[in-house]
C-alpha cells in the first residue's frame, strides 16, 4: 500500500494536501468536509493585525487624532467586520474546530508590526492551535525604508512570535527579496520552523469609468507553481526548516512536482474555491494513482529527488539555464 504521509511542523500528516487560508475555512461545516475529503491539515483564515488594533481602540484613537483630515479620511480603512471575525470570535473558532475535526488546525496571524497584538499568538496556542502560520503581507512603499529595514521587520516579528509560543511557527512570505536564500536562513535562525512559498500579492486595478482604484482578486493557476518549485529546489538541503508550497497547486502533477522539489506539503486555496472542497477527494486519489503508476512506495521517497542538490545538472536552476532558455526559443 502506498504511504502518502509526510511530516510538517513536527506533525505527521496523512498526506501532503493542506488547505490554505481562505474564506472557506471560516465555516465549521467546511472544515469537517475538508477532513472527510482527505485534507491532512487546515490553515484557518487569517486574524489581521488591524482587527486586533480595533479591538484595543488603537485605530479609533488614530482616527480621532486625525479628524481634521475630513470625513472621507475614515474610508481609507476597510470594514474589517465584513470579511473576518474579531479576535475573540477567532479564538472560539479555533476551539470549536479542534472539537470538530481530528486533523491539525493551524492558526494564521496576518500582520507587520511588533505590537502587543502578538500576545494573541499565545492565546491561539491556549485555544488549541497545533501551530501558527505568520502571514506577513507588507508592501514597502516608504522611499526612506532600506532593504535592511524591511528584513529586520520580518525577523523581529518572527523572533517576537517565537518568544511568545511553544508550538511550531511557519512564516508565509513573498518572493521579493534581493537575496532570498540568505533571508530564508535568517528566518530559520529567528525561529521559523517552516517557510511557506509564496504569498500572493493582490494588485488593485483602475476603473476607467468611475476613475477609481478598485480591488481585484485573481485566483492562481498551475503556471504560478514554477517560481515556487525553483526556490524550493534551491533551498532544499540548505535549510532545516520545512518548506511548504502555496500558490499554483491545482493538479496531482503539481503536488508531485512540489514533493520532488523538496516541499513537505502543498497548500490549496484557489483550486478549492474554483472546484469546491470535494475536489480534495479526486485530487488525493489521482496523487495515489500517479505514485502507483510510477512505482513509488511513499511520498517521502520522492521528496527532494529533483532539488538542486540531487539533480544531475544543478546548474539548471542557475544562470546557465537562463541563457539556454533564451537561446532555445525560435520565433515562428
Amino acid at each position: 500500500m502506498i504511504d502518502l504521509s509526510t511530516h510538517y511542523l513536527g506533525l505527521k500528516l496523512r498526506n501532503p494536501l493542506v488547505v490554505s487560508a481562505s474564506p472557506l475555512c471560516k465555516d465549521i461545516t467546511n472544515l469537517r468536509h475538508m477532513e472527510d475529503c482527505g485534507a491532512s491539515a487546515v490553515v484557518l483564515h487569517s486574524l489581521f493585525e488591524e482587527q486586533i488594533n480595533i479591538e484595543c481602540n488603537e485605530l479609533d484613537r488614530f482616527l480621532w487624532d486625525n479628524s481634521d483630515l475630513g470625513a472621507e479620511s475614515t474610508t481609507i480603512f476597510p470594514d474589517l467586520g465584513q470579511y473576518n471575525i474579531g479576535p475573540d470570535g477567532y479564538l472560539e473558532h479555533i476551539r470549536i474546530a479542534k472539537q470538530t475535526v481530528s486533523i491539525p488546525i493551524i492558526a494564521s496571524l496576518n500582520g507587520v508590526s511588533r505590537g502587543g497584538w502578538v500576545s494573541y499568538a499565545r492565546e491561539m496556542q491556549q485555544a488549541g492551535a497545533d501551530a501558527i502560520e505568520l502571514n506577513v503581507y507588507f508592501i514597502p512603499a516608504e522611499p526612506g525604508a532600506s532593504s535592511d529595514d524591511i528584513e529586520k521587520l520580518y525577523l523581529d516579528l518572527v523572533t517576537e512570535i517565537r518568544k511568545t509560543v511553544t508550538i511550531p511557527v511557519a512564516v508565509k512570505v513573498g518572493p521579493y527579496f534581493s537575496a532570498f536564500a540568505n533571508m530564508a536562513g535568517r528566518l530559520e535562525a529567528a525561529g521559523a520552523n517552516a517557510i511557506v512559498l509564496f504569498n500572493r500579492f493582490y494588485q488593485p486595478d483602475f476603473d476607467l469609468d468611475a476613475l477609481e482604484v478598485k480591488p481585484t482578486v485573481t485566483l492562481s493557476n498551475s503556471s504560478e507553481l514554477l517560481l515556487r518549485l525553483h526556490w524550493t529546489a534551491m533551498l532544499h538541503g540548505h535549510i532545516k526548516a520545512d518548506i511548504a508550497i502555496t500558490g499554483g497547486v491545482h493538479t496531482a502533477e503539481d503536488v508531485v512536482k512540489s514533493m520532488m522539489a523538496g516541499a513537505k506539503v502543498t497548500m490549496l486555496a484557489s483550486a478549492l474555491l474554483q472546484n469546491g472542497v470535494g475536489y480534495l477527494r479526486p485530487l488525493r486519489n489521482q496523487l495515489e494513482a500517479w505514485l502507483d503508476r510510477h512505482e513509488y512506495e511513499s511520498i517521502e521517497q520522492m521528496q527532494g529527488s529533483m532539488s538542486q542538490e540531487n539533480v544531475p545538472n544543478p546548474k539548471a536552476f542557475q544562470r546557465s539555464n537562463y541563457m539556454r532558455v533564451l537561446s532555445s526559443y525560435a520565433v515562428r
